[in-house]
């Protein structure tokens, strides 16, 4: 008998038990579960906080989104922070450059899982509120993303602009992922896009200082540069945002003059503050290809 049915039947059942644990989430969190053919199943809106004690504010906004691929056990996931200056987006994010859930479905085809959460935004939330929110999205990503197949060991963390700050902030000070009793060694990976790696201007508003009165303190990531943080790739646009470019080429400098071997720097040609993150859906990107490399090197690969 041919050994070509069984391994079909077995990827078959694991790829229902994934849907069929999905659907059961989906009917207990209240979101919804989409099929879709452009990746794997998708899932709207499942709360990463729960308890009484959570505001209104956090219950809006406290959900993520999950795109599944269509590999059936053990693939990575890439949370994934929209931008907005930590002011305005969310992770239906679509406008003249950049469409979020075109980025996610494109790398779940890819076979990469990417989970995509909202956070609050300031002012209505001040720092550090909104990098706490990404940790608490990251923990349980960590904590259920094998309830869909994904290896919690394959976990990747990164988002563009603001959330290339988040995910810098989250993967750099120990303390955020501290809180749910994890190492930043659960990071696989980190992977900003064009990210603020001084203290985030949004949060210099809230202190009234201006836009570039440059700070680097407890919130900025330049401030924890050590040679021991989780691999990292930071990509940045050749025409970014005034001096975007040169704080990214900044972080990566100042870590590898501390001794940090698993960091690697990339300016994307062509590209803009907007169209290197949306340009990411596109199958013949250098940037997508350099991201899925980056995850397939450090342990991603199915």
């Amino acid at each position: 008998m041919s050994t070509q049915q069984p391994l079909q039947t077995t990827l078959a059942v694991r790829f229902c038990h994934g849907l069929a644990c999905a659907l059961v989430l989906a009917a207990v969190c209240g979101c919804a579960t989409t099929p879709s053919a452009n990746s794997g199943t998708e899932l709207r809106n499942i709360p990463y906080k729960t308890g009484a004690a959570l505001s209104g504010y956090e219950l809006q906004r406290c959900v993520l989104d999950i795109y599944l691929p269509h590999s059936p056990t053990g693939f990575a996931t890439l949370v994934w922070f929209h931008g907005g200056g930590l002011t305005t987006g969310s992770k239906d994010k679509v406008d003249r450059e950049v469409s979020t859930p075109a980025i996610a479905r494109s790398l779940a085809r890819a076979g990469v899982c990417v989970v995509v959460p909202n956070y609050r935004l300031s002012p209505k939330a001040k720092f550090p509120t909104y990098v706490e929110d990404a940790a608490a999205a990251v923990a349980w990503t960590h904590a259920h993303i094998a309830e869909h197949g994904g290896a919690a060991g394959k976990l990747f963390v990164g988002g563009h602009s603001a959330g290339g700050y988040l995910a810098l902030m989250v993967g750099m000070d120990a303390s955020y992922l501290e809180k749910y009793g994890l190492p930043l060694s659960a990071v696989a990976g980190l992977i900003p896009v064009s990210g603020q790696v001084m203290t985030h201007y949004t949060v210099r508003a809230e202190r009234d200082l201006g836009k570039f009165t440059v700070t680097a303190d407890a919130a900025a990531p330049v401030f924890f540069v050590r040679k021991d943080t989780p691999p990292m790739l930071v990509l940045y646009a050749d025409h970014d945002m005034a001096a975007r470019a040169e704080e990214n080429a900044y972080l990566v400098a100042l870590l590898q003059g501390a001794g940090n071997q698993g960091v690697t720097g990339a300016m994307i040609a062509n590209r803009t503050h907007g169209s290197i993150a949306g340009k990411l859906a596109d199958g013949r990107d250098p940037a997508r290809r350099a991201l899925l490399d980056f995850i397939k090197a450090n342990g991603g690969a199915p």
